[in-house]
Formats: C-alpha cells, structure tokens, sequence
C-alpha cells in the first residue's frame, strides 16, 4: 500500500533527532510538507527541514502558550495543519523516594501534558478541514512499568488513557486518534537508560536485546512505518488503538 499525503501538512514533535527525524523524513516521502519542532531551534533542526523541503517550529510544548505559537506558525505558513505526531519526550530515571518531585513532574508535564496541550492547539485546524490524524508516540513501558522510571512510565501510561478517550470523542469528525507503542528502539534516549545502569551504551544495547525474541532492538523507522500507516488518510477504522512496536518483547501467552 502507498500512502499519498501530497496537499496535507504534518507538525512532528521532537524531531531534531532519534525517531521524531525519521518520523519526519517517512511523511516527507509520502508527499506532507513536513514541520519539524524541537525545544528550540537549532542546526540539527534546520538541516532536517532544509533536507524535506519542510519547515521548523520550534517551542517547548510542555508551555501550552507556546504549543498555540508552534501550530499557529505552520498552519499559517504552510495553509493547513493535518496531521499531528506528537513524539516529544523527556525522561529521567531513579528510584521512587530519590526521584526529585520538581523532575517527576516535568517528565509528566512534558509528555502527557504536552500532548494535551498539542491535541488542543491544533484541533480548530482540522476542524475546519474536516479531517487529521493525530500519531502519539507512547512507550512500551506505559503498558508495563519499569522499576525506576515511575514517571516516564507514567507518563506514556496516560497517553495511551488519552488516545483511547480521544478516539472515541472525535473520530465522528474524521479526526483519527491512535497510539504508537514502541519497545525498546535505537535512539538516543538509550543514554538514559545506560547511564542509570552505569554501564557502557553498547552493554544496554546487548541486554534489551538478549530479553527480545526477535533477537535485536529496533530502528526508528520500523516505528515511522507505523506513524506512517496511522497517519493515511485513506485508513479510517483503526480508531483509538496502539501498535506495539516491540520485536515480540511484550506478547499474548499461547
């Protein structure tokens, strides 16, 4: 199948790098003009956009001032504002009782509450379209926990929470809400996690993937491929639903 989003406009969210870059770079090549945002703007950014024929828009979307900037910004420079696919994320680990609150509640600020504040900037768009699809990034850990990370887990839990609901509450205005679910994925955000571990990031590497049945940890656009399907217009029942992403990691018991 072939998606064709030509005349349709995306905003991805975290996208200097790491999967939000190859969310951008899939949609970009099924035909969407493409904005890029990241906290603030930077040469990574631009490169990215400069390479899509896209454009930036960057602004901390954990600020729900900034999050009606951002939309406003694309939807007026580029006509519209179709699709959204919120993929930022902030993530720090530690135990329970070490875990700082201030930082707690930026984990969940930043990744629920940012989402929150998207899905209501750009909603009057593509209202008046008539359409859009919204792709939330949320986490294999949001459906399984992980001891020391309570508030990025958290976090990705009440994404999936949100997606459901909001599938329900738009989909009679074609406004398509699901969720990805990635497992564990070759990004940057990998650091995190060895750093907490104190070990070497090609040692976490080989950990998570000695735990995966298929043997190995993803790759961005193994999940962009996903993003992709979920954000085509032509595809309209999958409705409030996440893809898991995860090389059999998490799975139905025979």
């Amino acid at each position: 199948m072939t998606t064709d989003l030509r005349g349709r406009v995306a905003l991805v969210t975290g996208a200097a790098q790491g999967m939000g870059a190859a969310h951008a770079r899939r949609l970009a090549k099924a035909g969407a003009t493409v904005a890029v945002n990241d906290r603030e703007d930077s040469d990574a950014l631009a490169a990215l956009a400069s390479e899509i024929g896209g454009l930036t828009a960057a602004g901390d979307v954990s600020d729900p001032a900034q999050c009606r900037a951002v939309t406003a910004r694309v939807a007026e420079t580029a006509g519209r504002l179709d699709i959204l696919v919120a993929n930022h994320a902030y993530m720090t680990m530690a135990p329970l009782l070490e875990h700082d609150p201030d930082d707690w509640w930026k984990v969940v600020d930043t990744n629920l509450g940012g989402t929150f504040f998207l899905v209501q900037s750009v909603l009057p768009y593509m209202r008046e379209a008539g359409a859009g699809r919204i792709v939330v990034i949320s986490s294999e850990w949001g459906v399984t926990g992980w001891p020391g990370a309570t508030a990025y887990a958290a976090s990705k839990s009440g994404l999936i929470s949100l997606v459901k609901t909001l599938g329900r509450e738009l989909a009679r205005e074609h406004i398509i809400v699901n969720a990805v679910a990635p497992g564990v994925i070759d990004t940057p955000q990998l650091q995190v996690d060895a750093d907490a571990a104190g070990v070497a990031l090609e040692v976490i590497h080989r950990r998570y993937a000695e735990s995966i049945p298929l043997g190995r940890i993803g790759v961005g656009d193994e999940v962009s491929a996903a993003v992709e399907l979920l954000a085509d217009f032509d595809v309209e029942a999958i409705v409030g639903q996440v893809i898991s992403c995860n090389g059999g990691s998490m799975r139905a018991r025979a």
